[in-house]
């Protein structure tokens, strides 16, 4: 398996507070039979401003630190950038890292309560540039939930969508989990990722959502989201998309979602 979302570089963001702490994210990680990670840590202007030197560096310092303590994992690469309207020109810069920097798959993150105007010209204009935008966690975004549709228009476009174990699992409540399943039935997923920030509760382990998304789409599918995809996004090959089927989600108020997203 292949992990491309984790904050487990150190002391980068609200992931990982240390080296030891990261160790140990590593070493739960090839114990759940992860054999490479993509360390994603947030970019966000004025809160977290990494350049991709910083990441690449931060990230070649924990490789060293995985083989000096004899944890059989490789750390790749990437970040998680905050749906900012000038992504495409930083990106024509060359100032952003893209999912082990092979330049094709860029993983965006959205605010949590909508889907600004500007999306659709932001994704446009990076895959102008031959870049892929991967949506983070879409079930934790209350608009896709209310209106799955604005999900599948985006995919149908081009993008691609990573969902999280845990919302899976039901780890991040009740109302994310209800709309991991229903994105994955629908055929809007093509990864699943731990999106980690400790070795506590939310770790860098696939393997119980494994359980839960083989259930729903069996077991063929499922390694193609936590395997196969994984393997071609690091190595910046092409992801075909299947078609989307318009199952509706279970049906919940809008503010009963909001509730449970915010009081996490």
């Amino acid at each position: 398996m292949i992990d491309i979302h984790s904050h487990i570089l150190p002391e980068l963001d609200d992931g990982a507070g240390s080296l030891q702490e990261s160790l140990a994210m590593g070493r739960l990680a090839a114990a759940d039979g992860i054999r490479a990670i993509v360390a994603t840590p947030h970019v966000i202007t004025g809160l977290y401003p990494h350049s991709r030197e910083t990441i690449l560096e931060a990230t070649a310092q924990l490789r060293r630190a995985f083989a000096d303590n004899s944890i059989p994992l490789d750390i790749l690469p990437g970040a998680e950038y905050r749906l900012e309207s000038d992504l495409p020109q930083r990106m024509s810069r060359g100032e952003l890292l893209t999912i082990n920097d092979t330049g094709r798959y860029l993983l965006v993150e959205l605010p949590a309560d909508l889907v600004p105007d500007h999306t659709d010209l932001v994704f446009y204009e990076l895959q102008l540039q031959g870049v892929t935008p991967v949506i983070a966690h879409p079930e934790r975004n209350a608009a896709f939930a209310r209106s799955p549709r604005h999900l599948h228009e985006l995919v149908r476009r081009g993008a691609l969508a990573q969902v999280t174990s845990g919302s899976l699992t039901g780890l991040m409540g009740t109302a994310a989990a209800t709309t991991a399943r229903t994105f994955l039935k629908q055929g809007c997923v093509h990864f699943i990722a731990s999106d980690a920030h400790s070795s506590g509760g939310r770790a860098p382990v696939l393997t119980d959502a494994l359980k839960e998304a083989s259930r729903l789409v069996g077991t063929d599918e499922t390694q193609n989201l936590v395997a196969g995809n994984p393997h071609r996004a690091i190595q910046g090959l092409g992801i075909k998309t299947g078609e989307i089927k318009n199952i509706k989600p279970a049906g919940r108020g809008i503010s009963q979602f909001l509730k449970q997203i915010f009081t996490r």
